[in-house]
């Protein structure tokens, strides 16, 4: 298991646009689609890693506590599925009913989107506030795969709670820790 971590896109950059197939739905979303009238957290995941197979039960939980509030949750993968077929859009779909995704999780074919975001790994986790500027990027928590330490979600909790009370994000921020993106290689 690759230990990757995040490039850490600099808070106040503005959301990359984007128009991607929901693989839940078949249909085509752009970013304007999947924006939340509070705040927008945009993860990159995939099936297979076991960074994200560890966090999938606390990014569910949060997206269906946060979406109330006004934040919208959109996950994309990006992987290479030639090499890692276990990513392809109908597992996608597959993994999105089995662990309730209550969000969209969109495909990343050309893998344009995760070089805009300047992701790196799985999960990697980008907060835009109301103006779709960033504000937080970066972990989930401390929890990883194997080292006992409780999923609670509060690094980006906290980030969102920030956001939803109209303060300022703490700009001290973790970098995320996961599998690296499968890039296509040419």
């Amino acid at each position: 298991m690759a230990r990757t971590p995040s490039n850490m896109l600099p808070l106040g950059t503005k959301a990359p646009d984007f128009e991607l197939m929901d693989t839940v739905t078949g249909k085509k979303l752009v970013l304007n689609h999947v924006k939340g009238e509070k705040g927008t957290v945009i993860m990159f995941i995939c099936n297979h890693c076991p960074f994200v197979i560890h966090v999938n039960p606390m990014i569910v939980e949060l997206a269906n506590e946060y979406q109330k509030k006004g934040i919208a949750f959109a996950a994309i993968s990006s992987n290479d599925v030639e090499n890692y077929p276990q990513d392809a859009p109908h597992l996608m779909k597959e993994k999105a009913r089995e662990e309730h995704y209550p969000f969209p999780y969109l495909y990343d074919e050309t893998q344009e989107v995760a070089k805009a975001y300047d992701a790196a790994c799985t999960p990697d986790f980008y907060l835009f506030d109301t103006n779709m500027t960033l504000v937080y990027r970066g972990q989930l928590d401390d929890s990883r795969p194997g080292n006992g330490i409780p999923l609670t979600g509060d690094d980006l909790r906290n980030a969102m709670d920030a956001v939803l009370e109209g303060k300022k994000v703490d700009t001290e921020q973790k970098p995320s820790l996961g599998c690296n993106i499968k890039w296509i290689t040419p």
